[in-house]
């Protein structure tokens, strides 16, 4: 075990991980920057990621759980991730970042606002010790859009249909954020669809949105009324929030929606 503290700043290819890591880079030489992948990332993360990296002038090291989500599916018995079992988080996320931080002691940086009320996964490992530099500076989300726009890296571009980083499959996508998926990328809908279930013998089903399996969403009726509530809810909010950014309007939209608290190792 290494006597010297290391500091480690967790990446999830989101806005507000990315805005504290170009924050950091000059306030902590010796900073590792890691991103836990799943291999089920958008292709706009990997971009980003790579933009970032290049702004950082240091590699991002990429860490992995080899067996995949495959693997693990098989193992938690085809029982898909959902807001009530996480496990998608523990095993590709969590066991993967511990492991590579060991028994040394570790002072990781965690990119949650001011401006936000929600908790962060905070290791049990008594070696892992969380600092939250936007909260204890005041930075809320007009502060991250700051230091992305004076920084020129901006938003990932999956921002223009989507609010969060994360697996293309995640079940904490609006259903906006699934058509969205549809449309930019059909091929990784698919894939999401295949995963659905219908146990013929039970009838119970497995699908990633609450009563609502991909193959019912992607009907042309669904997706127009999908698409007229989510329009309904952007004027709403447009009208509550005058000469707000597009992205920061969408959020609050989807935020609105939230039955559950993200997973800060998906969503930062």
């Amino acid at each position: 075990m290494s006597s010297k503290t290391r500091h480690i700043l967790s990446l999830s290819g989101g806005k507000d991980s990315t805005a504290l890591a170009i924050c950091m880079r000059d306030r902590v030489a010796d900073m590792e920057y890691v991103f836990c992948d799943t291999k089920k990332e958008l292709p706009e993360t990997y971009e980003y990621l790579d933009r970032i990296e290049a702004y950082l002038g240091k590699p991002i090291v990429r860490l992995c759980d080899d067996r995949g989500f495959d693997h693990w599916l098989k193992i938690y018995n085809n029982y898909l991730p959902s807001s009530r079992m996480r496990w998608c988080t523990k095993v590709l996320k969590i066991q993967p970042f511990e492991k590579y931080v060991g028994d040394d002691e570790v002072m990781m940086y965690v990119g949650i606002r001011a401006d936000e009320d929600r908790a962060a996964y905070v290791s049990t490992k008594p070696n892992i010790h969380p600092a939250y530099p936007f909260k204890d500076d005041g930075i809320d989300m007009d502060g991250v859009r700051r230091i992305l726009e004076e920084s020129g890296i901006g938003f990932p571009e999956y921002y223009k249909w989507r609010t969060r980083s994360g697996c293309y499959f995640c079940f904490f996508q609006r259903r906006h954020e699934w058509v969205g998926l549809l449309q930019h990328h059909p091929d990784r809908f698919q894939d999401a669809k295949d995963y659905e279930k219908l146990d013929p013998t039970t009838g119970e089903r497995y699908t990633w949105c609450q009563r609502e399996s991909l193959e019912e969403l992607q009907r042309p009726e669904r997706i127009a009324e999908i698409r007229r509530a989510h329009e309904a809810a952007m004027r709403r909010e447009r009208k509550r929030q005058t000469n707000r950014p597009l992205v920061e309007v969408l959020s609050d939209v989807y935020d609105d929606e939230d039955d559950d608290q993200p997973c800060f190792f998906c969503h930062s």
